[in-house]
């Protein structure tokens, strides 16, 4: 059998091309348009629920299905391109209020207790049913 020595070399830095690498890097990370910007809508239409939201939603039964919040979200994205910065968002079994400026849910009620309160300080209304 023979002997084989390592010699352990020291650690030198190492010069990077950096216009080489971009174009590799950019030819590999092509995505299409749809991809971008199906990828930037999807983050500016999901929606925060705040703690006060959420404490609200235990408390009153209210649960909303995973397509719904999506929808809500893009109806709320559309508000916002318009200029309305809080919205009322009815639905068939809840009424919430949404900060549109920062994609928030403040607050979240049932349809029944909706029509009793006067909704101040919003400045568009998302009907969904």
């Amino acid at each position: 059998m023979k002997n084989h020595m390592i010699h352990k070399l020291p650690v030198q830095p190492i010069a990077i091309n950096t216009k080489a690498k971009s174009n590799k890097t950019e030819k590999s990370n092509q995505h299409s348009f749809s991809q971008v910007l199906g990828q930037a809508t999807a983050k500016q239409s999901s929606l925060t629920i705040s703690k006060h939201a959420e404490l609200r939603m235990s408390q009153r039964n209210i649960s909303l299905e995973p397509h719904t919040w999506e929808e809500i979200g893009v109806k709320v994205n559309e508000a916002k391109k318009q200029g309305v910065k809080d919205s009322l968002v009815l639905l068939k079994n809840a009424a919430l209020i949404i900060s549109a400026k920062n994609n928030t849910v403040v607050t979240v009620m049932d349809r029944q207790e909706a029509g009793s309160h006067i909704f101040t300080n919003i400045d568009g209304t998302i009907v969904l049913d």
